[in-house]
């Protein structure tokens, strides 16, 4: 989320020397972590935010700033995963949420993505806020 309020800043800059206030920006470009979490139900058929609890998908936890395929004791990732070689940043999660076989082709998550915006970033502030509370 720090990266996040960061880009957040400096865009807001930006807005405030166009002469426009920033504070619209930043509002809307906000993740909302309780609303991530009625989101994150969509989810949770194959994924967990509890460390080390895998389903189908690997658990969640901690998965903002985390490599690629290297969630412990999850052993079914797919060859497409393993060879993203991806840092889990808040912008690559949002990527990778919009449009998950368009960001790594060939992974077998069977997800279409969530569209909006406003809804990825809601997921991203609950799986931060998931990985602080322990």
């Amino acid at each position: 989320m720090r990266l996040l309020s960061a880009i957040l800043a400096v865009l807001g800059f930006g807005a405030l020397g166009a002469g426009v206030s920033a504070l619209p920006v930043m509002a809307q470009e906000a993740g909302n972590a309780d609303e991530g979490a009625k989101i994150f139900r969509r989810c949770q058929a194959c994924h967990t935010v509890t460390e080390g609890q895998h389903r189908v998908g690997p658990s969640l936890y901690g998965v903002v700033g985390r490599q690629s395929a290297t969630a412990e004791g999850f052993p079914r990732y797919s060859d497409a995963m393993k060879a993203s070689d991806i840092t889990w940043t808040e912008e690559n999660i949002s990527k990778y949420l919009e449009n998950p076989r368009a960001f790594i082709p060939g992974n077998i998550m069977a997800f279409p993505g969530l569209r909006k915006e406003q809804d990825r970033l809601d997921v991203i502030a609950f799986l931060e806020r998931a990985a602080e509370a322990e």
